[in-house]
């Protein structure tokens, strides 16, 4: 399988590729990932930045500063149709989380137990299924000092209720 893979904006001025496959996928549930999707939660390919390549014309940007952790986070989107492509975080500079939807062809990539999961649980809204069997975090995966939080992994799916 060729580890390039291309995707951009809904009027093709911003456009991507990527050299390798994805260091992990996440699916955050959080509020801030709710709104800048206008969905449930967003489904990220993490990359190493090196491994992300732009195309045509360079992305606007918004900046944002995160609830939880107080870093920066930025949104790289289309200036002309506004697709956001892309979110570049101060508390991992070394990464860049591609919106999954993005993608000519977003489904790719692997979503298995083995490479996803799945954070911010606890902003879950009502009636998503979280699935058996993968990595279920109430908040982040690491905990503001860099020390990984602790999972909960599912026998059952579970259909979130308030």
């Amino acid at each position: 399988m060729s580890m390039v893979h291309q995707g951009g904006c809904l009027c093709g001025q911003v456009r991507y590729r990527t050299t390798a496959k994805p260091l992990r996928i996440t699916v955050c549930h959080c509020t801030f990932c709710q709104r800048l999707t206008g969905s449930a939660y967003l489904v990220e390919p993490i990359f190493s930045r090196e491994h992300v390549i732009f195309e045509r014309v360079p992305t606007t940007t918004y900046d944002h500063r995160s609830d939880t952790s107080g870093k920066r986070v930025t949104l790289h989107f289309c200036g002309k149709c506004a697709t956001t492509i892309c979110l570049d975080l101060e508390r991992f500079p070394d990464i860049l989380g591609l919106c999954g939807g993005t993608f000519d062809d977003p489904n790719w990539f692997d979503r298995g137990a083995d490479t996803c999961r799945h954070i911010f649980i606890r902003s879950a809204q009502n009636g998503v299924v979280l699935p058996p069997g993968y990595r279920l975090y109430e908040e982040h995966a690491l905990g503001l000092d860099g020390v990984p939080n602790q999972p909960a992994i599912l026998a059952h799916a579970l259909v979130k209720a308030r």
